[in-house]
């Protein structure tokens, strides 16, 4: 009797490969397009998170902003107030305004807390009767120091440092990494 081969590539994989340790054509082809695929996509990321990154990278001067007059800040006292970014670009509009509480501790002692809740960046108030910072949007509360006293902040406020010159008091403040994908 006359038995027919009937090997299948499954089977046998000598029958897929007429030369074993060799890659078919198509497994070359394959090989040649996913590298060819990953060589574009790369070549179209690199430059996308450079321009997303670089911003953050720059090493930016602290800019000096004058928030008022010594005595517009009676001692004991937390006033918000409001300055612009540092760098701000000509379509930034409002958000190039920014805005700190700043206290007079003692005479001619100064310090300027974040208005931005450590959480997720609500606007914190100052509660004058109660000395504390409290955040509306998901009830974190920091003490007169700017340190976590209860919800869900994860750390103090941000401080800002304060000075006087010039007869003013002084914020300074860096600019906000905004990126720039064009010159105007």
């Amino acid at each position: 009797m006359n038995q027919e081969k009937s090997e299948t590539p499954e089977k046998n994989p000598a029958v897929a490969h007429s030369h074993p340790g060799q890659d078919s054509r198509r497994d070359f082809m394959m090989k040649v397009s996913l590298g060819l695929g990953g060589l574009a996509a790369a070549a179209v990321a690199v430059p996308v998170v450079g321009a997303l990154v670089a911003p953050l990278l720059e090493d930016k001067p602290e800019v000096w902003r004058n928030v008022g007059a010594p005595d517009q800040f009676p001692v004991g006292t937390t006033k918000l107030v409001k300055f612009e970014n540092a760098d701000p670009l000509k379509w930034a509009g409002e958000t190039a305004r920014t805005a700190a509480w700043i206290r007079h501790e003692a005479d001619g002692q100064f310090v300027a807390f974040s208005v931005n809740c450590t959480h997720l960046g609500c606007p914190v108030r100052w509660e004058a009767d109660a000395e504390l910072f409290m955040c509306p949007c998901h009830g974190g509360i920091y003490y007169r120091d700017g340190t976590v006293a209860a919800g869900p902040p994860p750390k103090p406020l941000p401080r800002y440092d304060v000075r006087i010159a010039q007869g003013q008091v002084q914020v300074g403040t860096a600019p906000i990494p905004i990126t720039k994908f064009s010159d105007g």
